[in-house]
């Protein structure tokens, strides 16, 4: 049996709604086309009370299979893990706003650099990743970022379209249509 579209089991879980009081965004590699047949859905959550926010992740998803709750005081974070309709799920639910995590970050110039790179960048990506690498460190390969690669991605994040593109087309990746 085949496992539905991240979208189908995003829909059939339910899980954004039942998410709704903490801003949830879907992150990660499905969304942007670039996942592998053991990816997982990843969500992330502004959760400004952890106690609070992991007493809604225990009453709302504790049921589903493999449900697992870590609290993460280095990154001042709750983390639910659990599998529903052929998916592994990640809640993440941290204390700042959405747009000042990282994970969320991390999708938003990985969005941008796929949207530039097209599908030459995209295969590029999965190939890598079928490699064993992870995101993050995928795209710092590529694009040839020294030191952390999840910190080295984010310093991306404030570098115009235009600047991204030449990055790309420097290692003859940029979108041919761009």
């Amino acid at each position: 049996m085949t496992r539905p579209s991240y979208a189908q089991a995003l829909a059939r879980s339910d899980a954004l709604a039942r998410l709704a009081l903490f801003d949830p965004h879907v992150v990660g590699t499905p969304p942007l086309g670039i996942d592998l047949p053991a990816s997982d859905i990843d969500i992330v959550c502004e959760a400004p009370d952890l106690p609070a926010f992991a007493a809604h992740l225990r009453a709302a998803f504790c049921d589903e299979a493999d449900f697992a709750l870590h609290e993460r005081p280095d990154l001042d974070a709750v983390i639910a893990s659990f599998t529903a309709h052929g998916w592994p799920f990640e809640i993440f639910g941290q204390n700042r706003p959405i747009a000042r995590q990282d994970g969320w970050r991390h999708f938003q110039i990985e969005e941008r650099l796929l949207r530039i790179g097209g599908t030459r960048l995209r295969a590029a990506i999965v190939d890598l990743r079928h490699s064993g690498l992870k995101t993050e460190p995928a795209f710092a390969s590529l694009l040839g970022l020294a030191g952390d690669p999840y910190a080295a991605l984010l310093e991306l994040d404030s570098e115009s379209d235009a600047c991204l593109r030449d990055r790309l087309a420097a290692i003859n990746l940029a979108d041919a249509q761009e």
